[in-house]
C-alpha cells in the first residue's frame, strides 16, 4: 500500500498536469453542452481573403488530433484522480495488483501494471 505523503504528491502532481493541459486545450478549443473538448472552426469564409481561410482551416484540421489526444490524456488523468477519491487508485484494472509506486511516480496515471502493459504492447 501507497504511503499518505506519495499519494498526496500523485495527487498535486496529477492536478498541475490537469490544469496544464487544460490550459493548453484553451488555445485552440473550448468545451461544448456535453462538457467534451471540440476545436474552434475559423470564421466564416471571406471573398477577399481566401487563402487566408484555406490556412486556417487547414490550421483546424491539423488540430483536431491534437485536440483528440491531450482530451484523452486529460481523461486519463481525471480518471486517476477519481480513483483517489474512490480509494481504488494504485490498482490495475486488467490483474487488479497495485501498480508499483516507481511507476505510478513516472506515470501518475498509469491504469495498469507494467506486467499487464506489456502483454498489450505486444
Amino acid at each position: 500500500m501507497m504511503d499518505k505523503n506519495t499519494l498526496e504528491q500523485l495527487k498535486n502532481h496529477l492536478e498541475s498536469r490537469k490544469k496544464e493541459l487544460e490550459k493548453e486545450l484553451e488555445g485552440f478549443a473550448q468545451k461544448d453542452a456535453n462538457n467534451e473538448w471540440q476545436t474552434r472552426y475559423p470564421n466564416t469564409p471571406d471573398e477577399e481573403n481566401l487563402e487566408e481561410e484555406a490556412d486556417e482551416v487547414e490550421e483546424y484540421e491539423n488540430l483536431l488530433p491534437v485536440e483528440r489526444a491531450l482530451e484523452t490524456k486529460l481523461k486519463d488523468v481525471d480518471l486517476a484522480l477519481e480513483k483517489m477519491e474512490k480509494g481504488t487508485y494504485g490498482r490495475c484494472e486488467n490483474c487488479d495488483k497495485e501498480i508499483p509506486s516507481e511507476r505510478l511516480k513516472i506515470f501518475p496515471e498509469a491504469r495498469v501494471c507494467n506486467e499487464c502493459n506489456k502483454k498489450t504492447a505486444s
